[in-house]
Formats: C-alpha cells, structure tokens, sequence
C-alpha cells in the first residue's frame, strides 16, 4: 500500500464509477501469483531475484535490469513523497513544497528501524495496514455505496481497453499494486524466516511464505477496493467525474459524505499509506542494488539518494505547475512502475521454470504457462499503451 494506489483509485472510482474494480481484482491475483513466485525462487535457490539476475545473464544484460529496478524504485518514491507531503499539510497546514523536502528526514526512521530488526518492520507494517483497512472500513460505511454496482464492477468491461484514458488508469493501478521492486524484496525477506535444508522444510517454507502473501495482500485488495468504492460512491454518484488529485478528494468528503470525522481519518490514512512504502522501498532498494552490483553502502546513503531523486521532479512540478500538478505526476509515476514490470516480471518467471535452477521446485506447466502469459500480457497491454499514447500528451 502506497500514495500511489490512493491516486488511482480514486481517478478510477470518481471517474468510472465501479468500472475499475475488475482492475484492483485482477492486479491483486497478479500480485499474489507473482510474489508467490518470488517467494519460491528465494526459498529453494538461497538467491533473491537481483542475485539470480547476476548470476545467470551477461552483465550488459545485468546492467539494464538494475537501472530498470532503479527507475521503479524512483517512480515509487515519486507517490510516496507528494502523498506524505499532502498528508502533512492536510493534518498540520505544511506548505506542499516545504512537506515535500521534509519528507527527506524518514531516513531517520529506517536507521531506528533497522537496529530493531526484521521482524519490528514487519510489526510496524502490519500496524500501518491494519490501521488503513479499519479507516477506509469506516469510510465505505459511511459513503453508502449501490452493493449490485459493486458486484457487477468486479465483471471485466472491454471498453477498459478500448479507452486508452482508462487503460491508461487501469496500468497505474497494476503497477500501484504489483510493484516490480517487491518481486525482488519478496524473494530475499524469505530467506530470514529458519527453516531446514531438507526439501520436505524448504516445501513447507514455501507453502507457508504463500499463506502470508495471500492474507497480505488480501487485504491490499480490500483496501484498493474499498478507496475505489468510496470514491465512486461519493465522487461519481455526486457528480465530481474530475477528482483527480488526493487534496480535492480530501476538500469534497465532508460536505459529501456529511461526517467531519471522515477526512482528518482520510489524512491519517494517507500518511500511514506513505510511511508503510517507504519502509518496504528502502528494504527493497538495498537488495536490489546489492544483488546486481555486489555493492554494499549504508542504508542512510542509499535511502537519501533515492529519497534525493524524488524530491527533486517533486519539487519542479510544485513550482511549475502548482499542487494540481501534482495529482497527474502521481498517476504517471504508477504507470512508469506499470512498464518497468515486465523486467521484473520475465526473468523471475524465466528463472523459476527452469528446473536446473530450482531442482524439485520448478515450476509444473500449468504454472509455467500462467506465468509466461502474465509476463506477456503486461508486456503488451503497457506496449499498446505506449504504441497509442499521442506523442503531445
């Protein structure tokens, strides 16, 4: 969960009604089979996804797919920035620009963190989700949203590709879910649980790591969905088509929904949202820049370079084009992370059918074929997107 999926599903929601649903479903299947997969790689081969990409292809190749990973992590940085700075000067009045800069200091907390260990992120992380899941609950229930309309939203429309505004909102929301640094975080935070070296433990380790990513990212979905519900619900149904930005979201809950308690929960949120991403992208930054370059620089470092990029277009975009600015770079950044799948996507399917690397645990064929059409499927639904993007947009 991150600022991100609060960007477009709300553009969804306030835009297509419950059209999208079927989008937040079937990103979150997505998510669930392909950190599954990951999971897989790092308990049978000791590797993480960034070590298997070294190990087996030329470094050229290496190379590519590194500052592939590189650019996500950016991209995600991007929503996680403007969605803390929003956050901050909803609850606190904090100018965007100086909320933005601000943002810079969370690598304070990531020292904290990591002297606690592993499981206290974990802890922290559960505490966030669970926290957005009970507010955006409490919100549904207030927004009072047509349950038939839910239901049939969950149904596949085709104009979902024949509209290039929606396909456009629907690949935000798949690469807001899936997130192509996770693959690569899931497949070594495996490795810290203790298991034996017997294949009976290392298949039972797997068969556990797919129950915790089920239930986890079971309720991403619930959440997805139900900030698509409440902006459909309140937004569309009220006839704001246009709230395409999280501060106009936060101005329309009250006088729509009629509860004040709604949108100061509604910020709180969002800042939970932030604080949750930038733990499992500084986890992930660190191991996807060990991994391809064997190269080991403190955490504080790597968090203030990455942190250092975002804030930067952050900042440019607040100057140039004001807070409405902020709302579109926010959506583009989810479908930056929608394309840079595929380089993730590929050679984790690649690795993990391919029974010298895996032994016992390759992939069967049902699961190969599953995974080699996911792979191909977003590859060309982002190919097509970008084949029909007019080149003035």
């Amino acid at each position: 969960m991150d600022p991100g999926n609060w960007a477009t599903d709300i553009q969804g929601g306030s835009a297509y009604r419950y059209m999208l649903l079927s989008v937040v479903l079937v990103s979150s299947l997505t998510a669930v089979f392909l950190q599954a997969l990951s999971a897989k790689l790092g308990l049978a081969t000791g590797r993480d996804l960034a070590q298997a990409c070294r190990d087996a292809y030329p470094r050229p190749v290496g190379i590519a797919l590194w500052i592939s990973a590189e650019i996500g992590i950016a991209a995600c940085d991007v929503a996680e920035v403007i969605g803390a700075a929003i956050a901050l000067n909803l609850l606190f009045h904090i100018p965007i620009a100086v909320g933005v800069i601000a943002t810079g200091a969370d690598v304070l907390l990531i020292l904290a963190l990591q002297h606690k260990g592993f499981r206290m992120i974990e802890a922290l992380v559960i505490a966030l989700i669970a926290t957005i899941t009970i507010i955006f609950g409490f919100e549904v229930f207030l927004s009072h949203p047509s349950y038939p309309a839910i239901m049939k939203g969950f149904i596949p429309d085709p104009a979902i590709v024949r509209n290039h505004d929606i396909l456009y909102v629907s690949l935000g929301i798949l690469g807001a879910t899936v997130m192509p640094h996770n693959l690569y975080l899931q497949s070594s935070i495996v490795q810290t649980r203790k298991f034996g070296d017997k294949v009976a433990d290392i298949r039972n380790a797997i068969r556990n790591s797919y129950a915790d990513t089920t239930i986890a990212l079971g309720f991403a979905f619930l959440v997805n969905a139900a900030i698509l519900i409440v902006a459909a619900a309140v937004f569309y149904e009220s006839g704001h088509h246009d709230v395409q930005d999280i501060q106009g979201a936060y101005r329309l809950l009250t006088p729509l929904v009629g509860a004040s308690v709604a949108t100061p929960m509604f910020a709180i949120a969002l800042l939970a949202s932030g604080q949750n991403s930038t733990l499992t992208g500084t986890l992930a930054g660190q191991i996807i820049l060990e991994g391809f370059l064997d190269v080991h620089i403190a955490p504080w470092l790597r968090r203030l370079i990455s942190r250092s990029l975002a804030i930067v277009p952050a900042v440019i975009v607040v100057i140039i084009m004001g807070e409405k600015g902020l709302g579109k770079l926010m959506i583009f950044s989810q479908v930056i992370l929608s394309i840079q799948l595929s380089f993730a996507v590929i050679p984790l399917v690649h690795f993990t059918s391919n029974r010298a690397k895996m032994g016992p645990f390759v992939n069967g064929p049902a699961v190969r074929a599953l995974g080699w059409f996911t792979a191909a499927a977003i590859a060309a639904l982002n190919a097509y997107l970008v084949a029909t993007t007019p080149i003035s947009s």
